[in-house]
């Protein structure tokens, strides 16, 4: 029997944008109580992630991104991004561990099996190459592909994002590589406004970047669906030898920042299904990073969820 691992690092509850925030350390905290209370915590292995090597996130964002959050955040003060993103003194910390957070569980998938979660804050999708954005400042599923990509030689990299929002920091990461197939399911109209049906991949990526924006309202059977006949197909053809999945939890029926009606029961088919194709293509090389969700109950619920299909997928 392989292992399911889980990425935590308890400094990712530092970063407090204040109590108004959704994406507030609570999101974290809660879920790391509900693992420990029911015991699945007990059945994974816990890692201690390790900060993200700067040239790791060069990768995916410049340097003049990297040095204005890490200045800001040593300046010891609030920095406002823009009115849903704040750089506070801990952000700097917490953004890195993401990242190295998601590095690392690809290293041991790799080079050891299993599969593994990363349960971190701040979130990352929305972070562009040269902006933070959307509670998001390194898109740490992006620096993920990059170092499979250059580090590991991997030639075929698929992301899974079914958070609520679309993905753009992702896909503009990978417009143009041919070596990422991004698929997103999201509800749409939506912040922040990507993630159109023709927007399918830049020159040479023509092709490899497939949304499925979806209209509020959506249930448990509408996301299965697309997920067995739009991207199934789709991740099949590309033959990825790694999968990675943005795992959102803001479609679920109680969040309050998404219109979507997935319940927690939904998120565990829906990762049993993902987890089945990479089962198929890739002998179930998968990492998962949260993004999105905040309702406490049921993001925590969620995650629990999704730990169950990883540990159900990882033997």
């Amino acid at each position: 029997m392989t292992t399911t691992r889980i990425y935590y690092h308890e400094a990712c509850l530092q970063h407090d944008a204040g109590a108004w925030h959704p994406e507030r350390p609570d999101r974290v905290e809660h879920a790391w109580r509900h693992l420990q209370t029911t015991g699945l915590l007990q059945q994974l292995c816990v890692m201690t992630p390790t900060p993200a090597p700067l040239e790791s996130i060069v990768t995916s964002h410049s340097q003049r991104l990297i040095d204005d959050i890490q200045q800001a955040a040593e300046r010891g003060v609030e920095a406002m991004v823009d009115p849903d993103t704040v750089i506070t003194p801990a952000t700097w910390l917490a953004a890195r561990l993401a990242s190295g957070g998601a590095i690392a569980a690809c290293d041991a998938v790799l080079d050891q099996g299993g599969n593994a979660f990363c349960l971190h804050r701040p979130p990352g999708h929305h972070a562009e190459f040269d902006r933070a954005m959307g509670f998001c400042y390194f898109n740490h599923v992006a620096i993920a592909a990059r170092h499979l990509l250059d580090h590991h030689g991997l030639e075929r990299v698929a992301i899974v994002d079914w958070d609520v929002h679309h993905g753009n920091g992702t896909q503009h990461t990978f417009d143009e590589d041919p070596r990422v197939l991004f698929c997103s399911i999201h509800q749409s109209p939506h912040y922040p406004g990507t993630g159109a049906a023709t927007e399918t991949g830049v020159g040479a990526g023509a092709g490899s970047t497939l949304n499925v924006p979806l209209m509020a309202g959506q249930t448990d059977d509408d996301y299965l669906r697309v997920t067995e006949q739009i991207l199934r197909p789709a991740i099949e053809a590309f033959q990825p030898q790694f999968i990675l999945i943005s795992a959102g939890f803001d479609a679920h029926e109680a969040d309050p920042l998404g219109e979507m009606e997935i319940s927690t029961a939904g998120f565990r088919k829906l990762s049993d299904k993902v987890l089945s194709i990479a089962q198929q293509q890739c002998e179930g090389r998968c990492v998962s990073m949260l993004e999105g969700g905040y309702d406490l109950d049921a993001t925590s619920r969620s995650i629990a969820a999704h730990l169950e299909s990883l540990l159900a997928a990882r033997g």
